[in-house]
């Protein structure tokens, strides 16, 4: 798929339909940057938007991947090319996706990491000087658990697909 091209195709039928792009970033609940990047070239729709995107715009799926409006005959021909392409394209791993959603995790949670290590070396400490120090492997088990949960009930949502993804964290 060329981006350049889809891009191209989503601004001037976002133009033809007399939408801004906020107008229809709202329509499809993206920001107006996410529309201007789509239609720079520079990202791609995300493919649970196409449909709704494509609804929006008055054209097919195939035709916005495409990046052009088809005949009958080109549209059954580009049907087969963009169908393969697209699956060539998505073709990731689970496990390599399972990678990229736990780095991503603990990018965006970086603080809670940093403050939970924080946390757990003050009372790690108060433990170790009260001679509780048994206590010290169970409080670092649970905090790993809790932490490991958070992070895979995140990674799983992502990767298999979440109905309700604001209630992940």
């Amino acid at each position: 798929m060329d981006q350049a091209k889809v891009g191209r195709l989503i601004a001037q039928l976002r133009k033809e339909q007399g939408l801004t792009q906020e107008a229809l970033g709202q329509k499809l609940g993206v920001t107006n940057k996410t529309v201007s990047r789509w239609e720079n070239g520079n990202y791609m729709p995300d493919i649970e938007l196409l449909v709704p995107l494509g609804e929006a715009l008055g054209v097919s799926v195939n035709e916005l991947l495409a990046g052009e409006r088809l005949s009958d005959e080109q549209f059954r021909r580009r049907a087969d090319e963009n169908l393969v392409e697209a699956v060539r394209e998505s073709s990731f791993s689970v496990k390599e996706r399972t990678e990229f959603f736990r780095a991503k995790w603990r990018k965006e949670h970086i603080r809670l990491i940093v403050l939970c290590a924080v946390l757990c070396s003050a009372v790690s400490l108060y433990l170790w000087f009260e001679k509780l120090w048994v206590l010290l492997a169970p409080l670092w088990l649970v905090v790993n658990c809790w932490m490991n949960n958070r992070m895979m009930s995140y990674v799983e949502g992502k990767v298999y697909g979440d109905p309700k993804p604001s209630a992940r964290g």
